[in-house]
């Protein structure tokens, strides 16, 4: 983040573009009230009022792991008793009471859902996050996520009909943001929120996702799934040799046309080198605009859902950053700006929230982490607006991750089209507090 507001501060494009937003600081000051974020003025123009009651016959509640079902998972092959856990929590400076508790609360909230769906006469089927897979999904008219914004970006991402509702329930909301849940009062009234759902008293909200193709020379389709699994660089690395030898077995890198993967990107996707102290290699075409190549820490592409997201605090200014630019153009202009606090703020706030869009604008927007640019190697634009970005890989040990839960390996040869289409569309539910 550092080095990308230095390298912000130091080219010519960013001074000027912040030179010029300075100027019309004037304008900003005296205004009564700013534009609504993108992402307000989606909100009201996709989520529609739903025309009636919403009830499903079948409904598939998917809980997450919590870190002390992760922690006893973890050492289950060395037979450890609790007392022995709680002594090993200790020594590494983590409270297993803690943790206890913690998962406690997440399991009584997950009762709750699960008895309130009941009462109403709703079958329900209880699916633990590894549990998670394509006939759950068939099964369910819709599919309760329990747990966080990690939870639902997992369920989502199996999720092909755009019919099929899609809820998340923050479980513990005190440890937990939940940006793509319900407010969090209803994980403790929940039956208000079924009620206002079999009511119509809700607005329906479809969220665009990224989808992905992928070809060239040996390429490997299989997934590698981050969600359960907490690994390091030389775990993660033998996931994917695995899965390699099961896509050879299939013979599925032999295909000459383009592989659509099996998952859908909710917030973004993120290219790069597995060891993040490596330069990412690539070529890169925007639009189907000329070829580029580039070296930088990763190329990151997100959905307006995403774009409050890592793509946000990739790009995002601070303050400190913009001060510093406005009183550098002050002094070489002879500009009389008034660089106050108060201007400070306004053009910060205003610039960031640039960066936010709708969640269902077909449209994305790509990052280049910390681009190198010398004689060899270009970054014509480090970020911006796209229909379809075209990746072709030059890294020796890099991945395609999809939400922070899902690996794909993605190393020299391999092609990743990046697009967006309507029938990815995610149905969500908007429910006031």
């Amino acid at each position: 983040m550092a080095s990308c507001l230095n390298s912000l501060l130091m080219t010519h494009r960013s001074f000027t573009n912040l030179l010029y937003l300075g100027k019309r600081a004037f304008t900003i000051l005296n205004r009564r009230s700013s534009r609504l974020p993108h992402v307000l003025m989606g909100a009201q123009h996709i989520a529609s009022q739903a025309e009636s009651g919403f009830k499903p016959s079948k409904v598939a509640v998917v809980t997450k792991m919590t870190r002390y079902e992760f922690e006893q998972q973890r050492y289950r092959f060395s037979e450890l008793s609790e007392e022995d856990l709680k002594q090993l929590l200790a020594l590494k400076g983590s409270s297993y009471l803690g943790l206890l508790e913690r998962h406690n609360i997440h399991t009584r909230n997950v009762e709750h859902i699960v008895e309130s769906l009941l009462k109403e006469g709703i079958e329900v089927r209880l699916v633990k996050r590894g549990e998670y897979d394509e006939e759950t999904v068939l099964w369910a008219d819709a599919i309760i996520s329990a747990g966080g914004d990690g939870t639902m970006l997992l369920v989502a991402s199996k999720v092909f009909n755009k019919d099929q509702p899609v809820l998340g329930v923050n479980t513990d909301p005190e440890r937990s943001e939940g940006h793509l849940c319900l407010p969090v009062r209803y994980t403790r009234a929940f039956p208000e929120a079924i009620q206002k759902l079999c009511r119509g008293q809700f607005r329906w909200q479809w969220r665009q996702r990224i989808r992905l193709h992928l070809e060239g020379t040996g390429i490997n389709p299989t997934p590698v799934d981050l969600h359960e699994q907490q690994l390091s660089l030389e775990q993660h690395n033998q996931a994917h040799r695995i899965t390699l030898m099961e896509a050879q077995r299939s013979e599925v890198d032999s295909l000459s046309k383009p592989y659509l993967l099996p998952v859908r990107g909710l917030n973004e996707i993120f290219i790069g080198e597995s060891l993040s102290s490596r330069a990412s290699y690539y070529e890169i075409s925007v639009d189907d605009g000329p070829w580029e190549k580039q070296k930088s820490s990763g190329l990151s592409i997100c959905t307006g859902t995403g774009s409050k997201a890592w793509s946000y605090n990739i790009n995002k200014l601070v303050e400190q950053a913009v001060e510093e630019v406005l009183w550098i153009g002050k002094a070489k202009t002879g500009l009389e700006i008034p660089v106050t606090q108060d201007l400070i703020e306004k053009v910060t706030d205003e610039y960031n929230r640039s960066l936010v869009f709708g969640p269902e604008e077909s449209r994305m927007f790509f990052s280049i982490r910390e681009p190198i640019v010398n004689r060899v190697f270009s970054s014509s634009r480090q970020r911006g607006f796209a229909n379809r970005v075209c990746v072709r890989s030059r890294c020796w040990d890099a991945c395609m991750v999809v939400d922070g839960g899902t690996s794909f390996e993605f190393n020299d040869g391999a092609i990743a089209t990046i697009t967006m289409n309507e029938e990815d569309q995610l149905r969500t539910v908007l429910l006031e507090n």
